[in-house]
């Protein structure tokens, strides 16, 4: 019986060890994995959050400039037609 006992608790230790590197080279992998990736993406042309709000915004204020002056102008054709 203790032989029985002696054989079960190797076997454990055994499985248990082999779970745990596999664990372990699991979270090699997909750290290694996660560090490509940035680095592909790092690599392209993307632009960050931050850059992006900032374009985000000179637009929109650009597009209301334009829509004033667009007002003003139309409101100077209005002008010179009528004094014509």
């Amino acid at each position: 019986m203790q032989s029985e006992n002696r054989i079960f608790d190797d076997l454990v230790k055994f499985v248990n060890g082999a779970a745990g590197t596999i664990a372990g080279v699991s979270r090699e992998a997909e750290s290694g994995a996660r560090t490509r990736a940035r680095e592909w993406i790092g690599g392209l042309d993307f632009v960050s959050r931050d850059e992006f709000e900032a374009v985000k915004a000179m637009a929109a204020a650009a597009r209301d400039e334009a829509e004033v002056l667009k007002a003003r102008l139309d409101a100077i054709e209005a002008r010179t037609r009528t004094d014509a």
